[in-house]
């Protein structure tokens, strides 16, 4: 049998959102440097410097925990706009190389260069050659993982980290993947483990080793994907156009808020973000939504569907607003807004008998005043940046506080 060829890649960007914040400020550089919310605020930490890790501080750690791990941390504050740019650099890059890019987040994709090698090369060249366009470009470092599936590659990409590179051929599989844990095989969490451990299996060989059947009649169909896994096998294509469900944002707030026009304002901030969000990929949506945690962690979620879809800021806020008028009044501790029911922009949008379309709440001329304005902050903002042109409502919020070492 053939094996199977090395055209699978995962690239991980280490450190991703620290790094960023390091690379602009130097002085940063060494320092246990974490992105996120301030201990006072109830905040998360959303990126963690390597060394910041060497003290147990991780990424979805409460601030205020990393804290007591790390008393000299450096904590800055996030600058969504700026990791969203270099995401977008990073894309980029990867698109050069091949159409077949799947990503999973900001700072991670999977590739398939199946096709490429007569222009590029093979699987560990290309990798080998994003690894420094990126460094190249971005003077960020990233992981990249080579291997014959995604399930693989990903696993590649984590071993060596930070600044890997690791290939496993098709005939160390085994070798690498028995004496892992069965919390290394995606799909298997602390639950899942416990449950295998019960039954005397700790390690992927182990499971690897178990009846699919016995696994399958234990664990249903998680079960027959898990020993899939176990045996290195892993069927799943890289998908460039994987169906996005929904796109939503939400925060916690430092203080319990009260103020009406306070939250409306976060909620306008939120449905222009992520109207920003859905115009960049393509797409629209017609049902919006609300999520409301009070003070006391009672939460209230409430949806309303538009009659045709919308990717237009004031449109969605039009509707998140409404829905925040039917929340009972208290002190709010966490907002968000979510938009799904997701479709192309390009989906032809249905007009009336007499030709005239009905797509959005407000006349025809103002939907489509709205659509050129927006089209023109759009060109801007690609040009020279996301916090170029602001709603004037939003302008106190367009500069960033400097990072601080906590006490």
């Amino acid at each position: 049998m053939t094996p199977a060829p090395l055209t699978i890649l995962h690239v991980d960007m280490d450190e991703f959102f620290a790094a960023v914040e390091v690379r602009d400020n130097p002085r940063l550089q060494g320092l246990p440097v974490c992105v996120g919310g301030g201990a006072h605020q109830r905040g998360v930490i959303a990126s963690a410097s390597y060394a910041a890790r060497k003290f147990g501080v991780r990424s979805a750690m409460p601030t205020a925990k990393a804290l007591v791990l790390c008393p000299d941390l450096v904590l800055v504050p996030p600058s969504f706009e700026r990791y969203t740019r270099e995401s977008r650099t990073v894309m980029e890059i990867f698109r050069s190389f091949t159409p077949l890019v799947e990503p999973l987040s900001l700072d991670e994709a999977f590739l398939d260069v199946a096709g490429c090698e007569r222009l590029f090369g093979d699987g560990i060249q290309i990798g080998r050659a994003i690894k420094q366009e990126i460094l190249r470009r971005t003077g960020l470092v990233a992981s990249v993982g080579v291997a014959p599936t995604k399930f693989l590659a990903k696993l590649a990409s984590d071993l060596d980290k930070p600044d890997g590179f690791r290939v496993i051929q098709p005939e160390e599989v085994r070798a690498l993947l028995d004496p892992m844990p069965v919390s290394a095989i995606f799909g298997v969490g602390p639950r899942t483990a416990k449950r295998l451990e019960a039954l005397g299996v700790r390690t992927v060989g182990e499971l690897a080793a178990r009846p699919r059947d016995e696994v399958l009649a234990r664990f249903g169909a998680s079960g027959a994907w898990i020993h899939e896994l176990a045996n290195g096998v892993d069927p799943r294509r890289v998908n460039p156009r994987r169906e996005e469900k929904s796109y939503s944002i939400e925060r916690t707030f430092g203080n319990d808020v009260t103020n009406r026009e306070a939250l409306l304002l976060k909620l306008f901030e939120f449905c222009e973000e992520l109207g920003e969000r859905l115009r960049d990929r393509g797409l629209r949506g017609r049902t919006i939504s609300i999520k409301a945690r009070y003070g006391n962690f009672q939460t209230l979620t409430r949806s309303f569907t538009l009659d045709f879809a919308t990717n237009l800021g004031p449109r969605i806020y039009s509707a998140a607003r409404g829905l925040l008028a039917r929340t009972p009044p208290g002190p709010l501790r966490l907002l968000g807004v979510q938009v799904s029911s997701l479709e192309d922009v390009r989906t032809p949008l249905q007009g009336d008998l007499f030709g005239v379309e009905l797509a959005r709440p407000g006349t025809e001329a103002d939907t489509q005043r709205l659509e050129r304005a927006t089209a023109s902050v759009d060109k801007l903002r690609k040009k020279f940046g996301p916090g170029t042109v602001k709603p004037a409502s939003l302008l106190a919020s367009a500069s960033a506080p400097r990072p601080t070492r906590l006490p």
